[in-house]
């Protein structure tokens, strides 16, 4: 097995930890076979995004304590369905994007130019 690879072509790095992301809860927007939704994009949601999500059926706001879900506030970062950003993005209100940990997946679905008008360099 290799490594997972970033939109950059190299190694693929930790989105967040706090709150746990990834389709894996391992911090990683890595996929695989079950992960429906290609949970691959690390982006930092804004509250426009939450609004948004929210509005198309996924509230990524409220707590769900049965999951381990804290819920999201604008800032936090979270891996989110390739499919979603997109969404978002056609929709005016794509959130920022941290390249370096956004898996190499999500060009199946994004536009890598799209997403380098919307990355994040690590420690913004």
């Amino acid at each position: 097995m290799t490594d997972p690879k970033n939109v950059l072509g190299t190694a693929l790095t930790l989105c967040c930890t706090s709150p746990l992301t990834g389709y894996y809860r391992d911090g990683y927007c890595r996929t695989g076979g079950q992960d429906y939704g290609a949970h691959v994009v690390c982006a930092q949601v804004t509250s426009e995004f939450l609004e948004f999500t929210r509005s198309r059926g996924n509230d990524l706001t409220t707590p769900m304590p049965q999951f381990n879900f804290p819920g999201l506030k604008p800032g936090d970062r979270w891996c989110l369905c390739a499919a979603r950003w997109q969404e978002a993005l056609d929709a005016g209100v794509a959130p920022p994007v941290i390249l370096e940990s956004t898996h190499a997946r999500a060009l199946e679905v994004v536009n890598f130019e799209q997403l380098k008008e919307y990355a994040l360099k690590i420690g913004d």
